[in-house]
């Protein structure tokens, strides 16, 4: 029978009961070795709903990108759930630097692969009807386990690792593979399938009449009859054989089949019965949890690595809760690089920093010069910081947020009976309810449907809460004075070319708002400024 492609979500093998009554194998070790992801494990703090920000930030794209054909693993909520300690994200960090040796990804890379071979089996010997099937899917799909564990165990023990989480679980399966139980376990498994490889048969078909019989050295007809026709072979030819599709299950003769040769082998087939009995839950809780916790470092590495091949860089940002002084160079928009470099334009990339008492980036500057997206690539940095992942950037010194808020311009709905306006305000409100000052607040275009005046007073009342505050945050507005409101706010603005104001650089720049000139620039450039127009009329 051949193994069927079958996929399902991801679950381990042990049961609730299995704690009690634990089989030969499960939690031999339990407690030495408890994740790859955390440093320590906080039951219960795993976020399952979406964040109100992936939207905003496009981290859903984002996540979806790096998950897509890994939806077993149920990895989304790993995403969902920010880290708030530094020694948790130097952690992870410590694991994707071992990760980025060949050699290390490469073992656990195969490892992970036999653990999907295993599910499948397991699906199989679920899925089928008849018992010996049913036992001997599920045989497989021990004896893959047992061998992929021992592969991990010795490559890991090869090995020059440095993160303590790769350490921990490679100390947990020496234990593992070394213990009385699971050398034993091996020694039945390889037991029972010698018994039923010793289970050979003669199979005789007369009309629809089918008789089983062990095999006694019957002389075998098919390699006479190939030998014979031997001689008449002129070189290479095809081979018009045909192959009985394999469904994965047999059918009702097959079964009897097998019944019959379990009467003729009933020791044998008695062996197989008890250890699949035996070791209904053989999947340790330990290492199925890592084969999944693995898959976060595995998908964004690849994601990484596409996006570095197209010449992109990454870094392991520095971290911190005490000083919010931020620096970094080079950083982009991780969903609209991915998007691009499916199209192959150039990413611009952009850099920024906040020193001393500065808190709140206030960026202006021309339509469709990019604040947007750097407003997205400002959060996405400090979400995916916390995360302890590498960022989209060539160095980054970030300070790790607690929570990240993001209020962006949205379609008036109806439904609520407010206008536009007040809706605002209720978002804003609600984000200054909740922040506090290890928070990142980011507030784009906001407060575009009231007049000036009302946009300049309610922006200078909300950026003076954040302030006060002390979160750090990033506003794009079209009110310059907000860029000067005080000395924690830092004045940026979109580039544009100097010899053709009407084109984008996509350059955010570090110097004081002059949204006017824009304006006037582009004014002269198409012959609509004051002077050009009046001397039109006079002439």
């Amino acid at each position: 029978m051949g193994e069927q492609q079958i996929e399902r979500r991801f679950r381990t093998s042990t049961s609730p009961s299995s704690v009690d009554d634990p089989s030969p194998i499960a939690a031999i070790a339990d407690g030495t070795f408890e994740s790859i992801l955390f440093d320590r494990v906080e039951p219960g703090r795993l976020v399952e709903t979406e964040p109100p920000v992936f939207h905003d930030l496009n981290l859903d794209q984002i996540v979806a990108r790096i998950t897509a054909g890994r939806d077993e693993y149920d990895l989304l909520a790993f995403f969902y759930t920010p880290l708030r300690r530094v020694e948790a994200v130097e952690y992870r960090h410590e694991v994707f630097r071992d990760l980025e040796r060949d050699e290390v990804r490469d073992a656990v890379r195969a490892f992970a692969e036999e653990m999907r071979r295993v599910r499948r089996h397991l699906v199989l010997a679920e899925k089928q009807y008849y018992r010996c099937e049913q036992e001997r899917w599920f045989l497989d799909a021990a004896s893959i386990y047992w061998s992929a564990v021992a592969a991990l165990n010795n490559l890991l023990a090869q090995l020059d690792l440095a993160s303590r989480g790769f350490r921990t679980l490679r100390r947990f399966l020496a234990r593992y593979v070394g213990s009385e139980r699971f050398t034993s376990t091996a020694a039945e498994l390889h037991s029972v399938s010698e018994g039923l490889a010793q289970a050979t048969y003669t199979l005789r078909i007369r009309g629809r009449r089918v008789s089983v019989s062990a095999y006694r050295d019957e002389r075998d007809y098919s390699v006479e009859v190939e030998h014979t026709f031997e001689r008449f072979r002129q070189g290479h030819v095809d081979d018009h054989l045909f192959k009985l599709p394999d469904a994965g299950s047999m059918d009702h003769v097959e079964a009897r089949i097998a019944d019959l040769v379990a009467r003729l082998y009933p020791e044998a087939f008695r062996a197989l019965d008890v250890f699949c009995t035996r070791h209904r839950d053989f999947v340790d809780p330990a290492i199925a949890r890592f084969d999944r916790e693995l898959q976060f470092y595995l998908a964004y590495a690849e994601h990484m690595d596409r996006l570095a091949d197209a010449g992109l860089p990454f870094c392991y940002p520095q971290v911190g809760n005490g000083s919010k002084e931020t620096a970094v160079e080079e950083a982009f928009d991780l969903a609209l690089a991915a998007k691009l470099t499916d199209e192959a334009p150039t990413i611009v990339p952009n850099d920024f920093y906040l020193r001393g008492s500065e808190r709140v980036l206030v960026l202006t500057g021309p339509n469709q010069g990019g604040k947007t997206t750097f407003a997205r690539m400002f959060g996405q940095l400090h979400y995916l910081a916390a995360l302890g992942l590498p960022v989209p950037a060539r160095s980054a010194r970030l300070f790790l947020c607690d929570r990240v808020f993001t209020h962006f311009e949205r379609e008036e709905d109806i439904s609520t009976l407010r206008g536009k306006l007040e809706d605002e305000l209720l978002r804003v409100r609600e984000i200054l309810n909740q922040a506090t000052g290890d928070s990142v607040v980011i507030l784009n275009e906001i407060f575009t449907s009231t007049t000036l005046d009302d946009a300049i007073y309610l922006g200078t009342e909300v950026l003076r809460q954040v302030i006060s505050l002390g979160a750090l945050g990033l506003c794009v507005t079209f009110v310059d004075e907000l860029a000067s409101l005080a000395n924690a706010t830092v004045s940026m603005v979109a580039g544009v070319d100097p010899d053709d104001p009407a084109k984008r650089t996509f350059r955010i720049e570090r110097r004081p708002a002059d949204g006017r000139a824009y304006a006037l620039a582009i004014a002269a450039k198409y012959g609509l400024s004051r002077a050009a127009l009046e001397s039109r009329i006079a002439r």
